[in-house]
């Protein structure tokens, strides 16, 4: 499984929140990237402060008192979420939400900014479950005040979706990108730099879902529209170079899979510097596919650097190491040098089993190499046990047919014929077969 690149952030990135109204857009992202509504509700606030002091009776003054109760309690929050006081923040955006209800009604758009700033909270926290009710009624808000085609609802169910991708739950974020995207065209344009945003995430979620034919087309039209918007050597066409190399890598294009990570690496270690976390991703990449095509020589160093780069930016239980370590275990699994791999596939593993919901897709990544592992040491009963839990991941998380069952489906075939399970090997083989077939 392949390390995925996502827009260039801090090293050390958390969930950003919407907006504060006095704030600025989060790092990193252009003022345009979405439409900029804090400083016309400051002025709208201030207006309705000028209409009370000339017209008092017009206006109920427990209302503005309300009103700026809201906007004083989302400030408390922003300050408390910048200072790392995640739960101190939870509370009190629970208590701007009540405020907003209270004042606005269940239906104002007040309300809808509360319910996002509370998911994009639950989320930080890694607490999908909780944050999903959240967008979804934020979603539904948006939709009655602002009508179903809007940049704003684009922009709530791409946060759904990226949560669900985040989870591994791709079937879920496909529908919820696909809408994203065809909203954002009608109202954008087609060369917008969103609609390039848009076109790079489904085509994530299709890679990840084995749809290679899909991803592709989408990748090269994000490359068309950041060549017009932000120009050749941006971050972000690195990460479309960097993804379209892995929709030719999981084809076994290798060449082509080559050339891309290539002039992704180049753009990203001139943009970013050398020890940025997404060239830390490519080089771990640019590793991978030697590896498979045996140059362990020009493998390994990459993905050393890789690690290092790694655990020196977003800190050694983060995700993102847990992939090099895999990378790298799995380097030295092919090598025969079973002593280092070992070490690192448990911290892999560890590190996901934290990180990750139990059924996410990476985890039974994870748990297949150390598989693979305990299967060339000839320690079958514990290969065994990984490799099926591993296979009732991938089959529930991405279904039956994906190139990444298949893999495994041929593994354990191999591991039931080194002990005599021919029966068994066969039928697995034949089901790899199949699937290979399908997908070609």
């Amino acid at each position: 499984m392949h390390w995925t690149s996502r827009p260039s952030s801090a090293a050390k990135s958390t969930e950003a929140l919407p907006y504060p109204r006095e704030g600025r857009p989060p790092a990193g992202r252009p003022s345009c990237y979405r439409p900029s509504k804090e400083k016309k509700d400051s002025m709208r606030t201030l207006a309705n402060m000028l209409v009370v002091m000339v017209l008092g009776a017009f206006v109920p003054y427990t209302a503005l008192a309300d009103e700026l109760l809201w906007n004083k309690l989302n400030a408390r929050v922003f300050a408390l979420y910048r200072q790392g006081e995640y739960v101190e923040a939870t509370k009190m955006a629970e208590q701007a939400l009540k405020v907003a209800e209270d004042t606005f009604g269940p239906h104002h758009r007040n309300v809808a900014r509360s319910l996002k700033i509370l998911a994009a909270l639950y989320r930080s926290k890694g607490d999908a479950i909780a944050a999903e009710p959240f967008y979804l009624r934020a979603l539904a808000v948006e939709e009655k005040a602002l009508g179903p085609v809007h940049p704003e609802v684009a922009s709530i169910l791409n946060d759904l979706a990226a949560m669900y991708r985040a989870q591994g739950r791709y079937v879920q974020a496909e529908p919820f990108y696909e809408r994203a995207l065809a909203i954002r065209e009608h109202t954008l344009g087609a060369d917008h730099f969103q609609v390039g945003e848009s076109l790079d995430r489904l085509a994530l979620v299709y890679y990840a879902q084995g749809k290679y034919a899909d991803a592709e087309p989408l990748h090269r039209r994000a490359l068309v529209i950041w060549k017009k918007t932000v120009g050749d050597l941006h971050p972000r066409r690195a990460t479309s170079l960097n993804n379209l190399g892995l929709v030719y890598y999981a084809q076994g294009n290798y060449t082509q899979a080559e050339t891309l990570y290539e002039e992704a690496l180049a753009i990203r270690e001139k943009t970013l510097g050398p020890a940025h976390p997404d060239v830390a991703v490519t080089l771990g990449n640019l590793g991978e596919l030697y590896g498979a095509q045996g140059d362990y020589a020009r493998a390994e160093p990459l993905i050393t650097r890789a690690l290092i780069i790694s655990e020196d930016t977003v800190g050694s239980d983060h995700l993102l190491v847990a992939i090099t370590l895999d990378k790298l275990a799995v380097l030295y699994i092919a090598q025969g040098d079973y002593a280092k791999a070992e070490p690192l596939t448990k911290r892999a593993q560890a590190i996901g089993e934290k990180a990750l919901r139990p059924g996410h897709p990476r985890l039974a990544t994870f748990l297949s190499t150390t598989g693979r592992l305990y299967a060339a040491q000839r320690k079958y009963i514990e290969a065994e046990r990984l490799y099926e839990r591993a296979l009732a991941i991938r089959e529930e998380a991405l279904g039956p047919a994906h190139p990444d069952v298949a893999t495994l489906l041929w593994h354990m075939a191999e591991l039931y014929e080194n002990v005599g399970r021919q029966d068994e090997a066969g039928r697995f083989k034949k089901r790899a077969q199949n699937i290979r077939v399908k997908k070609r």
